[in-house]
């Protein structure tokens, strides 16, 4: 099958939305799919307001119309809603095809967090750009339940993995001259976070920050006896999870958290807040401590046994992920395909 994938997150950015979809481009890859995808990359973009590590692309219509046409795909995927996930939209609607769109990021409480817009207003947005797509992925149960909750009626599941072969215990560095017991966050540094709720509590030990964003300068100044250490590439990732005694997971907000995956994976034990996310990923597995009082969370999770922990991460894998990926796509039938690349 010939797949497009449309998405407004790509390289260099370092998230969950580009490392899922890296993933399942090479699971689908090794299915025996052609995939090719439409990026930034390929557009002029410019910084997105409040966020301007975010690219997003400068009146991308003509060029996606353009490639979707050239490449006439059986299925379309359109991952965000973004620049070019809205040039998709029209695309697919204006030439009546159908395509699966993603809920990769609950956008109407981080635009909510920077600017205070009422989430009823941003759901309605999403409920419009999401209502024709024949199946709106989501990555966990509870996330399509919430989704259902505020109106959308075609939410199916699609949940993520970790590589284990690369997320694995091994050799814990010290992390510099750092005290234990390690408290390590690993994501974005911004407000849609909730990272001070981590920095702000009273724990034995250090406190580490790995990642970057807008509440970097801000958070160090707040917080001068937390470790900042940068951001790094992926690969390099795992030195930190495993260095870390607790990971520390305090949003309220995200989708999935696939940082949680990559900790337990290499046996690090989870501290959360009781919600989506948390609740799908660690739930009532042992390999972490969920609290609303995140302090004694970080407290609970120092005692869980590292080697149980890793065998919880050990039931994900992008492999089963990307065949729930596989089987929500809505290919168009064939006839269609081929009058768009004879038109």
């Amino acid at each position: 099958m010939r797949i497009m994938i449309v998405t407004d997150a790509w390289r260099p950015q370092v998230n969950g939305v580009v490392r899922t979809l890296t993933e399942t481009t090479r699971e689908l890859s090794e299915l025996g799919h052609t995939v090719e995808m439409i990026t930034p990359l390929d557009f002029r973009t410019f910084p997105c307001p409040t966020y301007p590590d975010i690219r997003l692309s400068w009146r991308p219509y003509a060029r996606v119309a353009a490639t979707l046409k050239a490449f006439a795909p059986d299925a379309i995927h359109i991952a965000t809603e973004g620049p070019l996930g809205l040039a998709a939209r029209r695309w697919c609607m204006a030439n009546q095809l159908r395509f699966t769109t993603a809920y990769h990021t609950r956008f109407p409480e981080y635009i909510h967090a920077r600017v205070r817009l009422p989430l009823s207003a941003s759901y309605a947005f999403m409920r419009w750009f999401h209502g024709p797509s024949a199946a709106v992925m989501a990555p966990t149960p509870s996330i399509k339940s919430a989704l259902e909750g505020w109106g959308f009626n075609n939410v199916v599941v699609w949940s993520r993995g970790v590589n284990t072969d690369l997320f694995c215990p091994g050799e814990r560095d010290r992390l510099d001259d750092s005290v234990p017991p390690r408290f390590v966050y690993i994501g974005r540094v911004a407000v849609e976070k909730n990272i001070e709720a981590f920095l702000q509590l009273d724990l034995p030990g250090s406190k580490w920050v790995v990642g970057d964003g807008p509440q970097m300068e801000l958070l160090k100044r707040r917080y001068p006896n937390v470790w900042f250490a940068g951001v790094y590439p992926q690969a390099e990732l795992a030195r930190f999870y495993r260095a870390a005694d607790v990971f520390v997971f305090p949003s309220l907000t995200d989708t999935f958290g696939l940082v949680l995956l990559e900790a337990m994976a290499c046996g690090t034990p989870v501290a959360a807040f009781p919600v989506a996310g948390p609740l799908d990923v660690v739930a009532d597995s042992g390999a972490g401590a969920l609290n609303q009082d995140l302090r004694q969370a970080c407290l609970d999770a120092m005692h869980i046994d590292r080697c149980h922990v890793r065998r919880h991460a050990e039931r994900f894998s992008w492999a089963a992920a990307t065949r729930q990926f596989e089987a929500h796509l809505c290919p168009n039938p064939p006839r269609m395909s081929a009058q768009l690349s004879a038109a």
